[in-house]
């Protein structure tokens, strides 16, 4: 595929790309890469304008928005959460969940400790965009809301940046069990979250520069 927001300024270039069902892919490369672009075509936040975005072989331009984004979880660097109870923003995209799911996700996500602390508890009701939260906090409830949902596709860009080392591992923490065999896509700076995943694509320009395992790259130099 290839992307510009104007013409003459591509921001991705020939990007030829397989993820296989289930594969953890970490997006990595400098600032103003690409990176978060590419995710976005998979969400149809944008269209490429050369080549296309296929999801089990089928144009994404062929499915309507609403069912391919079903399909799709993101945990985002600033999460948007509503002004309704911490219940209802675990539930949000999932709202036949029960209280035992909703209270299993937020477990997952080591959230239910401090809503369980909160004046309310489930039922507190949040400040617009979560401002009676700390950054940790919001992080992890929009894993809950994730974890809740089991959408097949899971998009993390940039999930702990700007958190202190406590919330940080909370939230890797967090990360680690949203395993029920996902596609991932992991956009990050910090190599140590890439290592794991099974393939690095690293970004320069708006190219592909290098694809592999954090072994194959390390053995190519």
């Amino acid at each position: 595929v290839g992307f510009s927001y104007q013409d003459g300024q591509p921001l991705l270039s020939g990007i030829n790309l397989e993820v296989l069902p289930g594969m953890r892919v970490a997006i990595v490369g400098p600032s103003g890469g690409g990176k978060s672009t590419l995710v976005s075509l998979l969400l149809r936040l944008y269209d490429p304008q050369q080549g296309r975005v296929l999801i089990d072989g089928r144009d994404i331009r062929e499915y309507t928005l609403e069912s391919l984004r079903s399909q799709i979880s993101a945990v985002l660097q600033d999460n948007l959460l509503f002004a309704a109870s911490v219940r209802e923003n675990i539930a949000h995209g999932c709202p036949a969940a029960t209280f035992e799911q909703i209270a299993a996700a937020a477990a997952l996500a080591n959230a239910h400790q401090f809503i369980m602390a909160l004046p309310e508890g489930y039922d507190t009701v949040l400040g617009e965009r979560g401002v009676t939260l700390s950054q940790g906090q919001r992080q992890r409830l929009a894993i809950a809301r994730a974890a809740i949902r089991k959408a097949p596709i899971l998009i993390l860009d940039e999930p702990v940046t700007g958190l202190d080392k406590s919330n940080e591992q909370a939230v890797l923490e967090s990360l680690a069990k949203l395993d029920y065999g996902c596609s991932t896509f992991l956009i990050t700076h910090d190599l140590r979250h890439a290592v794991t995943a099974d393939r690095i694509v690293y970004l320069d320009a708006g190219r592909l520069v290098e694809s592999g395992s954090h072994v194959e790259l390390l053995r190519a130099n």
